[in-house]
C-alpha cells in the first residue's frame, strides 16, 4: 500500500481500488462533458454558422463561429485565478463540485437557443454569453481533475494518474466525434440545420449531474488534507504565485502553448480543415478524425507510462522536437493520400501530441509546490489556451486566407514547438521528486 493511501485512511484491497477507481472517475467525468461539448460545436461549426450567421458569406460566417469559440476562451484566465484560489484555499473536491455543474448547465442551455431567423442577432449574442459561462466554469477543470488525481498517485504512477485528464478530454472529443457522424449519416441536412445541432448539448445536463454526484461523495486529496490539517493553506494562494514561483510560472506558460495550439489544430479543428480547405467529404472527415481518435487515446496512457520512467523533461522536449521536424510535411502530405493515407498522417499526429498531452498533466502539477498548484495549473494552463489554443481555429482560418497558403496552420504549429521547446529546455526534471508542499 502506497504512503498517499495510508494518508487517505484508505484499508488496503477492495476498499482501495473502490476508491481509487472514484478518484479517476471524478478526474475524469468533468473534461469528458467539457470536451464533448467543445468537440460537438468544433464538428458542428459549419451548422452552427449557418444558424446563427446566415446573412454573411459561409467563410465569414465560420470565422464569426470560431470567433465565438475563441472569445470564450477570453474568459478562463480569470476563471482559473477564481478556481484556482477556491481549490488552494477550501480544497480541489470543492472547486471541482461546482464548476460541473455550471459548466453543464451553461451548454445544456446552448441547445434551448433560439435561432438568427427567430430572435435576429440576439441569438448569436446569448450564444457567446453562454460559451462566456462555460469557458468560465470549465477553466478549473483540468487543472483541479490533474491536481486531484496526482496527489492521489503513488509516487512512481503520477504520470500514468495524471494521464487519465487528457485520456478523458480526449474521450468527449471522441464521443463527439461519433455522434456527430452518426447525425451526417442519419439526418439530412435540413434536420441538421433545425433541430440535429442541439443534440449532443442536451447531454450535458445528465452527464454533469453523474460527474457531480461522484465528486461529492469522495475526500479531499491526501496532499490537501495534510496542508489543512498542519495549517498550512495559503489565504491567497494567487498573491503567493505570483511573488514566488513566477520563473515555474512562465516555463508552464511556455510548454503549454505547444498543447493549446496542437490539441486546437489537429483535434478540434482538423474535420474542418479537411472539409473546408481540402476538400474532402464531411462523412470522410469525421470518420478519419474518429479513427485517430481511438488510437490517440491509446497513445495517451502510453506517454504516461513513459514519462514516468524516462521523465517528463525528456518526453516533453522529444514532442517539441519531432513537431519541429515533422508538422509541415505530414500536413503536406493530407492533401495527396486517399483515406486510409489521411487516417495514418492524423494518427501520426496524434502520438506526436500524446508525447506532450500525456505528460503535461503531471509536469504542471509538479512544478508547482501543494500550496499554490491548483492556481499555478490554472493559471498557466488557461492563459496558453485563451491566447493560443481557443484562438487556433480561428487564427488557422485566417492565415489561409491571409496567405493562400493551405500549410499555414502547419507553420504556426512550428512556431508553437519552438518556443515550447526553449521553456522545457529552461526547465527542470520533476519526475524523481517528491510533491513539493
Amino acid at each position: 500500500m502506497n504512503s498517499a493511501t495510508v494518508r487517505a485512511g484508505i484499508v488496503p484491497g477492495v476498499g482501495e481500488r473502490r476508491v481509487i477507481s472514484k478518484v479517476a472517475a471524478a478526474g475524469f467525468i468533468g473534461n469528458f462533458v467539457e470536451w464533448f461539448d467543445y468537440a460537438s460545436y468544433a464538428y458542428l461549426a459549419t451548422i452552427i454558422a449557418a444558424v446563427f450567421f446566415p446573412d454573411i458569406s459561409p467563410t465569414a460566417g465560420l470565422m464569426a463561429t470560431f470567433g465565438v469559440f475563441a472569445l470564450s476562451f477570453i474568459v478562463r484566465p480569470i476563471g482559473g485565478v477564481f478556481w484556482g484560489h477556491y481549490g488552494d484555499k477550501i480544497g480541489r473536491k470543492h472547486a471541482l463540485s461546482l464548476s460541473i455543474i455550471i459548466m453543464s448547465l451553461a451548454t445544456f442551455a446552448i441547445a434551448l437557443l433560439p435561432d438568427f431567423n427567430q430572435i435576429g442577432v440576439w441569438a448569436p449574442l446569448l450564444l457567446l454569453v453562454l460559451r462566456l459561462v462555460q469557458g468560465f466554469s470549465a477553466s478549473g477543470e483540468y487543472a483541479g481533475a490533474s491536481a486531484f488525481l496526482v496527489e492521489y498517485a503513488p509516487s512512481h504512477k503520477r504520470g500514468l494518474y495524471a494521464s487519465i485528464v487528457p485520456a478523458s478530454t480526449a474521450s468527449g472529443l471522441l464521443l463527439g466525434s461519433l455522434m456527430v457522424s452518426g447525425m451526417h449519416l442519419f439526418l439530412t441536412p435540413d434536420q441538421m440545420q433545425s433541430y440535429g445541432w442541439r443534440l449532443p448539448f442536451l447531454l450535458a445536463a445528465p452527464l454533469g449531474y453523474i460527474g457531480r454526484y461522484i465528486r461529492i461523495h469522495l475526500e479531499d486529496s491526501p496532499k490537501f488534507r495534510e496542508m489543512e490539517e498542519s495549517r498550512e493553506v495559503s489565504h491567497a494562494p494567487v498573491s503567493l504565485l505570483l511573488s514566488k514561483h513566477r520563473r515555474a510560472l512562465v516555463i508552464a506558460v511556455g510548454v503549454t502553448m505547444l498543447n493549446a495550439v496542437g490539441f486546437y489544430i489537429i483535434l478540434s479543428y482538423m474535420p474542418t480543415y479537411l472539409a473546408v480547405e481540402l476538400g474532402v467529404g464531411e462523412t470522410e472527415s469525421f470518420m478519419a478524425t474518429t479513427i485517430a481518435l481511438v488510437a490517440y487515446i491509446g497513445f495517451i496512457f502510453l506517454m504516461g507510462i513513459l514519462s514516468d520512467r524516462l521523465g517528463r523533461k525528456t518526453m516533453l522536449i522529444l514532442a517539441s522536437v519531432t513537431f519541429i521536424g515533422l508538422t509541415v510535411p505530414l500536413f503536406n502530405g493530407l492533401g495527396a493520400v486517399g483515406f486510409l493515407g489521411m487516417v495514418l498522417i492524423q494518427i501520426m499526429f496524434g502520438a506526436m501530441l500524446t508525447m506532450n498531452d500525456g505528460t503535461l498533466p503531471c509536469f504542471l502539477s509538479e512544478i508547482f509546490p501543494t500550496r499554490v498548484r491548483y492556481s499555478g495549473f490554472a493559471l498557466s494552463f488557461n492563459l496558453a489556451n485563451a491566447i493560443f489554443g481557443g484562438t487556433a481555429p480561428f487564427i488557422a482560418t485566417w492565415l489561409i486566407q491571409l496567405t493562400g497558403s493551405k500549410l499555414a496552420p502547419a507553420w504556426y504549429l512550428v512556431v508553437a514547438a519552438c518556443i515550447a521547446l526553449v521553456a522545457m529546455v529552461a526547465s527542470e526534471e520533476t519526475s524523481r521528486d517528491p510533491l513539493a508542499d
